[in-house]
């Protein structure tokens, strides 16, 4: 298996290999990161991270340390990035062109680590240099390196937003004095005496699309009707629904949806302005309908409201995200002045106030919060966000009287049948 691919993720195993003491530790750490014994990798400027398993039953906490750039070392290589319009184009796109480690190292500012940059710790008793766990977590790193580059920089001491920031305003800087200082223009006085051009015939105005889709008429609600009202009015809302999808998006909300999935989806497409008794019903009967309980559907359509099919599959199924934005996450929450979150699978916890960030697989942030305790009971909370510290400050700030989302009561019971009468006594 090769650990590595682009210039990134093999200049690291060249550093790693070329300062080692010791090849059957090298060749250990490989046997280590091939079958997995790497977990929970984090990258914070100057250091990466991760947990390893061992031969002891609780896994060695294992890092790799790395200098990170001085202010001095950040503007040459910021100055010389802007410099290069494709280096400006690629970073923004959020990658790096091999190019550009040859443009740091012409700027004095060696990107790519050195042999001997690299300082390997742990916690197991091995005195290696580097141990086994050390380089298991080095050869999982180049795969890193491979996947997202970026993470390079983060460990050179800089987050992908302040170097995005800075980077667009040495830009605009570079830009303003390469620009000429008087431009070229038109005549004044042959501008104001040509005569008027016509103006153009006016656009017929397109209409407008609704910002959400329309609810059906209410049904007449005296005397007996030939159909399930309540049926009735939720395959009207449930077209109107569609119909939308399709003006917005072009596409079908239905296809390859599972009954539960879809029944979720119906119970959607009703309105949010409380739970009424016709909702009530409605929820009752799909949930029966597709062996689920009404709170089941309750929470299962607020996380449709949350994010879809998307945000439906994250209420249900934990998944393991691959290196990259995950790992980043919480040292930009930790840089923001956050509370640390505990990670597990794609979720990260602050299990002391009841606040849960989901990773999806659109690469977007799903808030929870839930009653802290033991047992905690998830429920999605507000819209989803495309970065992490936007999606937690928002779920803090929430009003603290914004009750948790309803759990659907149970069906009343009929009442008891009446007692017949007491048998009258003989004279």
């Amino acid at each position: 298996m090769t650990f590595a691919e682009s210039r990134w993720g093999n200049a690291w195993i060249e550093a790693l290999e070329s300062a080692s003491l010791d090849a059957g530790r090298l060749s250990r750490g490989r046997t280590y990161a091939r079958g997995g014994h790497v977990h929970d990798i984090t990258v914070t400027p100057g250091r990466i991270g991760a947990r390893v398993d061992g031969s002891r039953s609780r896994p060695y906490r294992t890092g790799i340390e790395l200098d990170v750039f001085s202010d001095d070392d950040w503007d040459r290589f910021l100055s010389a990035v802007a410099a290069q319009p494709s280096h400006i184009a690629a970073l923004l796109d959020k990658d790096m062109p091999h190019a550009l480690a040859d443009a740091a190292a012409e700027a004095g500012v060696p990107l790519l680590p050195g042999p001997g940059e690299l300082s390997p710790r742990c916690s197991c008793p091995d005195r290696g240099h580097p141990c086994k766990h050390a380089a298991a977590l080095c050869y999982e790193a180049a795969r890193l390196l491979d996947a997202d580059p970026l993470v390079l920089l983060l460990m050179r001491g800089r987050d992908e937003r302040a170097l995005l920031d800075d980077l667009a305003r040495r830009n605009a800087a570079h830009a303003s004095r390469e620009s000429p200082a008087v431009r070229s223009g038109v005549d004044a006085k042959a501008a104001l005496c040509a005569p008027p051009r016509p103006a153009p015939a006016a656009l017929p105005e397109p209409l407008p699309v609704p910002p959400r889709p329309g609810i059906p008429p209410a049904l007449p609600s005296a005397g007996p009707l030939p159909v399930d009202a309540a049926a009735l009015d939720l395959l009207a809302t449930d077209a109107a629904a569609r119909a939308h999808a399709f003006l917005t998006t072009g596409g079908d909300p239905r296809p390859g949806l599972t009954p539960w999935q879809d029944a979720v989806r119906l119970a959607a497409t009703r309105p949010t302005s409380g739970l009424t008794a016709t909702t009530r019903t409605l929820y009752r009967r799909l949930a029966a309908g597709t062996g689920r309980t009404p709170t089941d559907m309750a929470r299962a359509v607020a996380a449709w409201r949350q994010g879809g099919l998307e945000g439906l599959t994250l209420l249900e199924t934990a998944w393991n995200p691959p290196a990259g934005p995950f790992d980043r996450a919480r040292p930009a929450l930790a840089a923001a002045g956050l509370p640390p979150l505990r990670p597990r699978h794609n979720h990260l916890t602050d299990d002391a106030r009841g606040l849960q960030l989901r990773y999806g697989h659109d690469g977007r942030w799903y808030p929870y919060e839930a009653d802290p305790g033991p047992e905690p009971d998830w429920w999605p909370a507000g819209p989803a966000a495309e970065d992490p510290v936007d999606a937690l400050t928002a779920l803090r700030q929430r009003d603290d009287s914004i009750p948790p989302a309803p759990s659907i009561p149970p069906a009343p019971s009929p009442p008891p049948a009446p007692s017949p009468p007491p048998a009258a006594s003989p004279r």
